[in-house]
């Protein structure tokens, strides 16, 4: 089935209007990254949890420019933004969490980083091939 005019222009604009959407979400973690930086400057102290959120901003450039290079998103780069977030309130607030949230905690983590070794362990088994009719 091929798009009417109707279908090729409305696609066209959700293009345009998603690529708007990742250039600022772009231009957010540039400036986050630079808050992040000048308030460790400005404590003049750098802890793990700073230097875990500096890496879940990486994560998000990391996904950002992959996605822009390549047209499309591997599931795995918002794993590891998780994996991330859950290891920087684990880090920042264990003073005041109790043993089963920190187990719970620990739990999804592992979660997490098996469901990554599965979705890696399914794209080299079974790779992706393109099919004729989504091809441009």
């Amino acid at each position: 089935m091929t798009p009417n005019k109707f279908s090729r222009i409305t696609q066209h604009g959700l293009s345009l209007f998603g690529q708007g959407v990742l250039i600022v979400i772009a231009i957010a973690t540039i400036f986050a990254v630079f808050q992040a930086i000048m308030h460790m400057w400005e404590a003049r102290t750098i802890s793990v949890g700073d230097l875990l959120l500096l890496f879940l901003y990486l994560e998000v450039m990391s996904m950002l420019d992959h996605y822009l290079g390549s047209g499309n998103l591997p599931v795995r780069y918002p794993l590891y933004i998780g994996i991330i977030a859950l290891a920087r309130y684990l880090v920042l607030d264990i003073a005041e969490i109790d043993a089963w949230r920190m187990f719970a905690l620990s739990g999804s983590i592992l979660l997490i980083a098996l469901a990554i070794l599965v979705v890696r362990y399914g794209h080299v088994r079974f790779p992706y091939t393109d099919c004729p009719s989504q091809s441009k």
